[in-house]
């Protein structure tokens, strides 16, 4: 902020302090950005305050509410309306994601593998306008097989009982790939096959097994074919394809995840490479880095639908989610089915297992929640049953 903002600034915080208001910072800076934006009066900058304080004090919860109940009506209701399409992401024709109600469903399951991974790749200060680095690194980044690289199709010679693999010189410039590499690539892979080499030419065959009296049989030749097809040489695991973009700047978008691998490589902003998958999010950058994009992701689902879900109940559900230190879906699996209570998770699902293996370790119910209080007819510890009453003997 420059001096005059910061003049507005200070003098909304000697008025907070006078009317001991206890704001959060934002709040501060909002009033002091509305005070200049709307050359307010100092008396009119002290009756702001005063409205915003009794606002701030009507959005906080009651002691007593019942927030969870409020928040699973907040994000089912919305959740009704949404539709179960897939749908372009970003603009981008060529990637679908999936969002509505599957994609919601995937983020409250906590699921290890999801529909449509993807990643947003950001790069640095010094790459982020470079079109050419952007190029180079999606190459490096997208899968590329033999397949892609080939001059024409692979020629199968059933007499000599080998396989000709011609390299595209222009496709292997194109990928920022070399050609050596590749072959150096196939001769580990293929290990027990003899190589020709000549120009850009690789002439693979079978080593004949002098154990088995049959030598190289169709069958063998056509399973190479396959193998070398869809040998991968270049690319980072799980990544399919990648989108090269420029709105501001250079941005990739991938088929596929694997933030782990792309966090290492050369010229990527590790503050803004972002990917959908929590998961993954929760494995590389561990339990805040999880809660925030469940958070994110959830929000963004809704507002794609158009549907306005007040950030709060999100944040509740992923607390809920990630409060243990792990990532747990909401289900039999993870929340629900893992309670303190055992009324709580035999009500929910799998109801003999629960009070059986209750039973078997002699788990006692302290009644603390609301679902079992319901189950045994007692007011529940919430609004005025939160409230006891204690009789004092004169």
């Amino acid at each position: 902020m420059g001096n005059i903002d910061q003049e507005v600034v200070n003098k909304v915080i000697k008025i907070v302090k006078k009317k001991k208001i206890d704001f959060p910072e934002s709040y501060v800076n909002d009033i002091a950005e509305a005070c200049i934006r709307r050359e307010l009066t100092d008396k009119e900058l002290e009756t702001l305050i005063v409205r915003v304080k009794k606002a701030y004090e009507r959005s906080k919860v009651e002691s007593g509410e019942a927030i969870g109940t409020v928040a699973a009506q907040s994000v089912g209701e919305p959740g009704t309306q949404m539709t179960m399409n897939t749908f372009h992401y970003a603009g981008v024709v060529e990637l679908n994601v999936t969002l509505g109600l599957p994609r919601l469903i995937e983020i409250v399951d906590a699921r290890k593998t999801i529909s449509t991974p993807t990643m947003a790749i950001y790069f640095d200060e010094d790459h982020k306008f470079d079109e050419e680095f952007a190029k180079k690194t999606a190459s490096k980044i997208a899968k590329i097989t033999i397949n892609n690289v080939l001059d024409d199709d692979l020629h199968i010679d059933y007499g000599q009982m080998n396989v000709e693999v011609i390299i595209s010189q222009e496709k292997i410039k194109e990928k920022h790939l070399d050609f050596d590499e590749i072959v150096s690539k196939l001769e580990a892979k293929l290990k027990k096959h003899t190589f020709e080499i000549e120009d850009n030419k690789i002439t693979i065959a079978p080593k004949v097994d002098k154990r088995t009296k049959n030598g190289i049989q169709i069958r063998d030749i056509r399973l190479l074919v396959d193998k070398i097809r869809h040998f991968q040489i270049s690319g980072v695991k799980d990544v399919n394809r990648v989108i090269i973009r420029k709105d501001e700047q250079w941005v990739l978008h991938t088929e596929g995840s694997n933030l782990k691998a792309v966090l290492k490589m050369e010229g990527i902003d590790k503050e803004k490479t972002t990917t959908n998958h929590i998961h993954e999010i929760y494995t590389v950058l561990g339990i805040e880095a999880a809660r925030n994009a469940i958070i994110k992701e959830a929000l963004h689902t809704l507002d794609e639908q158009g549907l306005s879900v007040d950030i709060r109940h999100v944040m509740l559900v992923a607390d809920m989610m990630t409060a243990d230190g792990s990532v747990k879906s909401i289900g039999r699996h993870g929340i629900s089915g893992t309670k303190s209570s055992v009324l709580a998770r035999a009500a929910f699902e799998e109801t003999g297992k629960h009070l059986l293996n209750a039973s078997i370790r002699g788990e006692v119910d302290e009644l603390t929640g609301i679902i079992e209080n319901i189950i045994i007819g007692q007011p529940i510890p919430l609004g005025t049953g939160s409230v006891g009453i204690k009789m004092k003997n004169n």
